[in-house]
């Protein structure tokens, strides 16, 4: 695996604070998408993800913007999605981000290598992206040169990072659908401290809380305890109580 400098972390830093204090869970993908190419240097940037019943390929998010047109004619057109390289990768249980001219020997002389090779880059890697048990889905960084050790162990690196923005990103979206955001604004809580507040009224522990957003009990203690102090409490049931009241949690 490729050594890492100094520039990398700071990169990954980068994305951290970028996509982790975004309030709108419609932007937080193509946030992702455009950090990522900027980051791995390439020609574009997709998610996509391959509907296990139905066998359709769909493309959640894309960067640069004006490759938009690009990536949903890719997604229509590309040949036998399923057999994909990276979708057969992460169908057998593949999580690791892969280089794809090294999990298959025929990457270059095959179909999707030239669909891809004008407008996104024939050189691809992908980066698994688990979280729908229905839904084979992954990022697609793609550009002309090839990818090294490095990027594959930078990629690596990113990866716990986009799981637990995507993990984020549902939670924005079921607490949006139940209760305004812009009330929660009023109390200064941010994206994170909404999205663990919305949890512990669910009733779950802090471990439980730590399991779902992909992170350790310690850190949700602390995000509790700025919740309790911007709102004025000090226990989880008066918590709770204050935050239904004010339309924070349904």
């Amino acid at each position: 695996m490729g050594q890492l400098h100094v520039r990398d972390y700071e990169q990954i830093l980068d994305l951290a604070v970028a996509v982790l204090g975004n309030t709108d869970p419609e932007t937080i993908w193509p946030l992702v998408t455009k950090q990522l190419r900027e980051v791995f240097d390439c020609t574009g940037v997709m998610l996509s993800g391959l509907d296990i019943a139905e066998r359709v390929l769909r493309t959640e998010a894309w960067a640069p913007e004006s490759h938009g047109p690009i990536a949903l004619e890719l997604t229509e057109r590309y040949p036998s999605p399923d057999q994909h390289p990276l979708t057969l990768h992460v169908a057998s249980g593949g999580t690791s981000p892969v280089i794809l001219s090294r999990i298959s020997e025929k990457w270059r002389h095959s179909p999707w290598y030239d669909s891809v090779r004008g407008p996104g880059g024939g050189e691809q890697l992908g980066l698994p992206t688990p979280g729908d048990p229905l839904v084979l889905r992954s990022l697609i960084l793609g550009r002309d040169r090839e990818f090294t050790d490095r990027d594959l162990a930078l990629a690596t690196r990113i990866q716990p990072l986009i799981l637990t923005v995507d993990s984020q990103a549902r939670e924005l979206h079921r607490l949006r659908a139940a209760a305004p955001l812009s009330v929660s604004i009023r109390h200064d809580l941010t994206p994170r401290e909404l999205t663990v507040l919305s949890l512990l009224a669910e009733g779950l522990t802090t471990h439980g809380i730590a399991h779902r957003l992909l992170i350790s009990p310690h850190t949700v203690n602390r995000h509790l305890e700025k919740v309790y102090r911007k709102l004025g409490t000090n226990n989880r049931v008066s918590t709770v109580l204050l935050a239904k009241q004010h339309g924070l949690v349904p």
